[in-house]
């Protein structure tokens, strides 16, 4: 592709798609908060925890040893998870539980899977 700026030298043609479009979309706020939840499947380790609770149920310690990584970096990604409503705890007595927070989360995971193997 050369380096030569790429651009339309119309206005616009097709008025009509542009004003149903126009209506149609999300607020600026809403479409920004999109984007950052979207940012949460763009780190590999929060989508592997993400891989591991849509198997099971688990603890920090047990997420900190399936994933070969510190407690505490699984506890900062799950606070982040959280955050995002991705994820939902549960404690029974010392030790909390970690789960997905509804089935969209297990769809978006399930979706993206079958959208790389194509």
């Amino acid at each position: 592709m050369s380096r030569e700026q790429i651009y339309c030298d119309c206005e616009m043609i097709h008025q009509e798609v542009v004003a149903a479009t126009r209506e149609k979309m999300p607020d600026d706020n809403k479409l920004y908060d999109l984007a950052d939840f979207f940012k949460m499947f763009g780190d590999s380790t929060r989508v592997r925890i993400l891989w591991a609770l849509e198997e099971s149920e688990m603890c920090v310690c047990d997420l900190a040893v399936l994933l070969n990584m510190t407690k505490s970096a699984i506890s900062h990604q799950l606070k982040a998870l959280r955050k995002a409503n991705l994820v939902k705890n549960r404690r029974s007595g010392k030790i909390v539980y970690y789960s997905l927070a509804d089935d969209h989360v297990r769809s978006i995971l399930e979706k993206g899977f079958e959208h790389i193997e194509e």
